[in-house]
């Protein structure tokens, strides 16, 4: 058995209904699901945080940390 989980619980990931702790039969299911899982969360929450997937064993971790600040618009010709 396989778990797909989500480190840390913010406050997006509270609002928006995700289960965390999924139990999933293969591991190839659990890490479509949790890349599955983070790309929405990178996109679609607040952008506070960024969501990366970690194996760990039996487990698939979706990481939380903090999103880094741009001084700039990241096309390339700021600097």
């Amino acid at each position: 058995m396989f778990s797909v989980k989500i480190q840390k619980e913010c406050g997006c990931v509270k609002k928006s209904g995700i289960q965390n702790n999924q139990k999933f039969t293969t591991k190839d299911a659990a890490l479509m699901e949790a890349m599955a899982l983070s790309r929405k969360m990178n996109e679609e929450f607040c952008q506070k945080h960024e969501f990366k997937v970690v194996e760990e064993g039996d487990n698939i971790l979706i990481t939380v940390d903090e999103r880094q600040k741009r001084s700039c618009c990241g096309g390339g010709h700021c600097s």
